[in-house]
């Protein structure tokens, strides 16, 4: 990876890429650092402080956003906002003829979706920035709490809030027009590798005790950092692990040409869904546990949500069995046998020892079934064993999710891959060698 970014400084072209890449980088950090008005910070760090430990969405939220979630900045609501409008999108797309329409008219329909998409993004960071500001209201971290001039510190917060959800967007589709890598990606890496100082912190922390009397710690503390990069490995072997379905065209004559004739295959990556199942279970479960910090509903509700807490055992159950569940979901909405049997039909490719047709679709579901299967229990694995291990090794505080490593190793090799294409684009084969 090193290697393919000293090639691409080389190129005047590229250089300026990851330079305007870099300079979108350090504007969203300076965002992520700059306090919203009309708040108490001293009031605002007593309620913010036991997030990473809480399990609850906020804690979510904030790892995504950097940190600028619970510092409640200009960039407060990350790429969250985008996240969420292109999953709903994707899920319309397949449920809402129209919207499938577009997505099938080529690059004039990706545009209207894309806007679309847009619109819908800066919806939900309102809806989203009125909730965190009731949250800052509730909590007594406004300042101005009666009359006109509350009114005014609530359109100003709110409003603040929006607009950097929609300038985070824009900066997001910056990158991909005059950078390298996906915008968005990008961005969510850099929230996330600005939480690397205090992961290294509270490590030190922890083998520190070891130093002082605990001293399992002075093990636990290098297992951790060993898991880690094990982890990290096993992440970059999946991601380029897939199983190729052999298909054979056939011959046919155009003219006086001839056609067809040649093998391919039909890929299918391990990880189909990526880690949106992940997310979507992290969501779920969260839910419990911010509902608990949102409101005393007595003993017997407290007791039956703080089973939910993260960590528990409980917790990391349903969290295996859901992710596995959406991960079968993602890749029923996304992927439909019969379409591409008919898609290998119409272009006359075949797999060998499998009639076209209904078998063709029946043996693709199959194929699927499986690689999901796996590609599930490897996003399971990944995401509980942080939790496990944490939970068993007493480190609560350390606040590195296997979501956050698989986006982390995924964007990063989705951006080399790309500096690389684009260099064997220009032929620069001395560096490529």
């Amino acid at each position: 990876m090193f290697k393919t970014i000293a090639n691409a400084w080389k190129i005047p072209d590229l250089r300026k890429k990851l330079l305007f890449t870099l300079l979108i980088i350090i504007i969203f950090r300076i965002g992520s650092v700059i306090t919203v008005p009309f708040l108490d910070m001293g009031a605002l760090a007593s309620v913010t402080g036991s997030w990473d430990e809480s399990g609850s969405i906020l804690a979510y939220l904030n790892t995504l956003s950097g940190g600028a979630f619970s510092n409640a900045t200009i960039f407060a609501m990350g790429v969250t906002p985008y996240i969420n409008s292109s999953i709903i999108m994707q899920l319309l797309t397949v449920a809402i003829p129209p919207l499938e329409r577009l997505a099938k008219e080529g690059e004039e329909g990706r545009k209207k979706i894309a806007t679309i998409t847009r619109y819908v993004t800066v919806g939900l960071g309102l809806l989203q920035g009125a909730a965190y500001y009731w949250y800052l209201y509730a909590s007594n971290v406004v300042t101005y709490r009666n009359g006109f001039e509350a009114v005014f510190a609530a359109l100003v917060i709110i409003l603040t809030f929006t607009a950097g959800t929609a300038l985070m967007m824009w900066l997001g589709e910056q990158i991909n027009q005059y950078g390298i890598g996906n915008g968005i990606s990008i961005l969510l890496f850099a929230g996330i590798v600005a939480r690397f100082p205090l992961t290294i912190t509270m490590l030190g922390e922890y083998f520190n005790l070891g130093l002082t009397g605990a001293t399992q710690y002075l093990f636990l503390v290098p297992i951790f950092v060993i898991l880690f990069l094990a982890v990290i490995w096993v992440i970059v072997f999946m991601n380029d692990s897939e199983r190729r379905i052999p298909v054979q065209y056939a011959k046919r004559v155009v003219g006086r040409k001839m056609y067809g004739g040649q093998s391919s295959h039909l890929p299918i990556k391990v990880g189909l869904g990526g880690v949106l199942p992940i997310i979507f279970a992290s969501s779920i479960l969260s839910i419990p546990a911010t509902i608990r910090q949102f409101a005393d509903m007595g003993d017997f509700w407290n007791g039956v949500f703080d089973t939910f807490n993260y960590g528990s055992w409980l917790y990391s159950v349903l969290y295996f069995i859901l992710i596995i569940l959406f991960a079968y979901f993602y890749t029923t909405i996304q992927y439909n046998p019969v379409e591409m049997s008919n898609n290998l039909r119409q272009n006359n490719g075949t797999i060998p020892g499998i009639r076209p047709g209904k078998p063709t679709a029946d043996f693709i579901a199959k194929i699927l079934s499986r690689i999901t299967l796996i590609g599930a229990l490897f996003l399971a694995v990944i995401a509980i064993l942080p939790i496990v291990f944490c939970g068993a090794a007493n480190m609560s505080r350390v606040s590195m999710g296997g979501t956050s490593v698989i986006i982390l190793v995924g964007v990063a090799l989705e951006t080399v891959k790309q500096m690389e294409s684009q260099m064997m684009m220009r032929h620069y084969k001395g560096f490529l060698d």
